[in-house]
């Protein structure tokens, strides 16, 4: 279990497991802050002392193994999984070079140190900032709404009211600097996964180039680098739609904080102040609890915490309540009390007092109090409504129009569908289309709406409906298939819950699935590759009744889910489920990462990742930016739901690397091997065919043995480049197979004709 979302409406109760979630955040922070601040000191040495390198070196691969980064949630998807293993491989790596002596680095100060002390600075220092600040606040608030609490009640009311005035001043302050505090967390444990970890990218491919070991080195951790790339690209995206949602979130509980202020619908949480009796002559004192009252049985539970103490919890205390009045002035020289009868202490009458006057009319509405005039309603809210999107037949008809003219004009336009449209045009369209009246525009043939109003409309569509196209009622459980599992067990659950959908929804979703597969078909042109469409059509979808940060958090198990739905919309929406395996368990510790091949890491050369040659952040930032090449690397292949593709050692090399190499790197080596060489896509791969390739995987961890004259099935399809070697499709047979003298190839027979196959793009049979 990772840390625990901080949620925004947790920042109006301030309860003790609050303040304890905030603890352990800071912790992990601080954590952080002192493995970056190691860091820097042994890069120092470095560079300093190159007499002492082996030994730095060393200690330096040494604190990169024994870090692990924190996750917010119960899971982690498979590209979190690999930048939390992502500094294990990096140890290895440094290891290797200290076995091998390599004395020399060169630029470690502007790709690796620099980094990673702006990030400590910039960021952690920030936190920390705001720490002092919130601190502060607190004691600030705490301090003056005691002083306002222990007021008579008979002075002048010019002063009553200044005082109340000065204190919600005070608390609005408070409130405000929790919220920003909470977020400024949050921010900074989600950003540390890639600003930690890019800039150990750049220091690898410096201490690459450095040795000048050329292509050959640089080959064996290019299947890894490439997948590690993806990973943080698709985690920076994420970073990016969830971040938009949190401001969000934290902007409408600014605005309605009591909207939110029902953390569950069996019970109310909130501070009280307790009047406790002494004997005489010292009177009563007055002593802040923090409360939970369950409604249904009318237990009211009460532990004592005190903020200015450093947090320390006390005993709770719980008694069950048999009436509630609202004590009067009259009474008591204290405002915005109650009086508490309790069941199991005949006669006994309990004092509280809450902390406002909206706080006092919210415990009276949660304790059914009663005054003079009757039971106290208390105050009531209401959401407004959006546009009344209805899942009929007009809808239907809305959508086909829209894909058509979608497919019909636009389907190669950059951007599709991450380029939005004026908003007033999109409502106005929508209004149209949606009306029974004049949603007769054929927007195929109608100059009036350019390509991205109706792409733009088409999403608001399915987000203004009153329930997601996946419903409320599966969301958990596709959530929960997204978290774990087998890629083949991940599509197979996703089958058989699309089939449990209402069959206006499954027909809508199979419409609009068949349409994005087609979208992702023209990726090279359109840059919206699988997991792009996943991004932008996730929370689409899918969302969750209850706004909360947690929900935000597993947005990125909604993009799998869809990214699956797009990779193989026609097995889902055609056939349906044979059978269907058990649901799956409510919790998952977190979600397992792709199985590679295990290769030996003794001789495992470096990295090389240069960010100049690569720009992640702008190819995530501005999908436009991406060249073509850059682009085929994933076009039809998600990395993150890995629901069609086999594991980044297994995946077959596109036409042309995207990441550029220096002239002295790229001179090393003449050899032909199937990951460099073969012009190849694993893009119509099934998955059977996936199946087959992990068998193939766990060939190649066999000791080698000689491949005599056996016959072998492609797993991939391949068009051959050269002369000597076979172009094949997915399913064909060779004969006669033999090991080739060149390395990663074979040799066989198909269709009368002999020649080379890639090794990792066939299983033997």
């Amino acid at each position: 279990m990772g840390l625990h979302p901080l949620e925004f409406s947790e920042c109006y109760l301030d309860s003790p497991s609050f303040r304890e979630k905030i603890k352990s955040h800071e912790a992990e922070l601080d954590k952080t802050n002192r493995f970056i601040k190691e860091l820097y000191k042994d890069g120092k040495n470095l560079i300093n002392a190159t007499k002492q390198l082996g030994m730095a070196q060393r200690k330096f691969a040494q604190c990169l193994g024994e870090f692990q980064f924190e996750y917010i949630g119960d899971a982690k998807t498979d590209d979190e999984k690999c930048i939390d293993e992502s500094l294990q491989e990096f140890s290895s790596f440094l290891k290797n070079l200290e076995d091998q002596r390599e004395l020399m680095m060169r630029n470690i100060t502007e790709t690796l140190m620099k980094p990673l002390e702006k990030f400590r600075k910039d960021q952690l220092g920030t936190v920390r900032a705001e720490r002092k600040k919130y601190e502060k606040e607190t004691e600030k608030y705490y301090s003056s709404l005691e002083k306002l609490l222990n007021m008579s009640a008979k002075k002048k009311e010019p002063q009553l009211q200044e005082a109340d005035s000065q204190v919600e001043t005070m608390k609005l302050h408070f409130q405000e600097e929790s919220l920003t505090y909470v977020c400024k967390l949050q921010e900074i444990q989600e950003r540390k996964k890639f600003e930690c970890v890019e800039p150990m990218l750049a220091f690898f491919q410096t201490v690459f180039t450095f040795y000048h070991q050329g292509f050959e080195l640089a080959k064996d951790f290019d299947h890894y680098k490439k997948a590690l790339q993806i990973n943080i690209q698709n985690t920076r995206s994420r970073f990016e739609g969830a971040r938009s949602e949190v401001y969000d979130l934290m902007k409408r509980i600014r605005e309605a904080p009591q909207e939110y202020r029902q953390t569950s619908p069996i019970s109310c949480e909130g501070y009280l102040y307790v009047q406790e009796k002494r004997p005489p002559p010292f009177g009563s004192s007055w002593v802040k609890r923090y409360s939970t009252y369950v409604t249904k049985q009318k237990i009211l539970h009460m532990v004592t915490f005190d903020h200015r103490s450093g947090g320390k919890i006390g005993e709770t205390e719980s008694v069950t309540l048999k009436s509630c009045l609202r004590k009067t002035l009259d009474v008591l020289d204290r405002r915005f009390c109650l009086e508490l009868e309790i069941t199991d202490r005949p006669g006994t009458v309990l004092t509280v007092q809450a902390m406002s006057e909206d706080d006092h009319k919210f415990w009276m509405q949660a304790m059914d109090g009663k005054e003079a005039s009757g039971p106290y309603l208390g105050r009531t809210y209401s959401k407004e409504r959006g546009i009344d999107a209805q899942l009929n037949n007009v809808g239907l008809s809305f959508m086909k129009n829209a894909i058509s003219a979608i497919e019909t004009r636009g389907i190669n336009d950059q951007g599709l569908y991450r380029v939005v449209g004026v908003s007033s045009k999109v409502q106005k369209l929508l209004s149209l289309m949606i009306d029974e009246e004049s949603n007769e525009v054929d927007l195929s043939t109608s100059e009036d709406w350019d390509v991205k109003t109706v792409t733009s409309t088409l999403k608001l569509y399915l987000r203004s409906l009153p329930e997601p196209l996946m419903t409320y009622g599966l969301y958990k459980e596709f959530i929960c298939l997204a978290k774990g599992g087998s890629p083949e067990s991940r599509i197979q659950a996703v089958h058989c819950l699309v089939h449990k959908l209402p069959e206006r929804n499954r027909q809508v979703l199979g419409l609009l699935m068949k349409h994005l597969a087609k979208v992702a078909a023209h990726s090279k042109h359109n840059l919206m590759t699988v997991a792009n469409l996943g991004v932008v059509f996730g929370p689409t979808l899918m969302r969750p009744q209850e706004d909360t940060v947690a929900a935000i958090m597993d947005l990125k198990f909604q993009n799998i889910v869809v990214e699956i739905l797009i990779e193989h919309d026609e097995k889902i929406f055609t056939d349906a489920p044979e059978s269907c395996p058990p649901s799956p368990p409510a919790q998952i510790a977190s979600a397992p990462t792709r199985q590679s091949k295990k290769q030996s890491r003794q001789n495992r050369p470096l990295a090389v990742y240069n960010p100049q040659a690569l720009d992640i952040h702008n190819a995530v930032a501005d999908g436009s930016s991406l060249t073509a090449d850059e682009t085929s690397m994933g076009s039809n292949e998600s990395v993150s739901s890995q629901s069609s593709s086999a594991s980044a050692s297994e995946l077959p090399a596109e036409k042309s690397d995207h990441v550029s190499l220096s002239a002295s790197l790229s001179s090393g080596s003449n050899s032909r091997a199937p990951l460099a060489g073969a012009s190849c896509s694993a893009t119509g791969a099934s998955a059977e065919t996936q199946a087959g390739s992990t068998a193939a995987a766990s060939d190649e961890e066999k000791p080698e043995e000689s491949v005599t004259s056996r016959k072998a099935k492609a797993v991939y399809p391949c068009e051959a480049e050269h002369d000597s070697e076979l172009s094949f499709q997915v399913g064909a047979i060779f004969n006669g197979v033999t090991q080739s003298r060149e390395p990663g190839w074979l040799e066989g027979e198909l269709e009368g004709k002999r020649g080379l196959i890639p090794e990792n793009y066939v299983e033997m049979l």
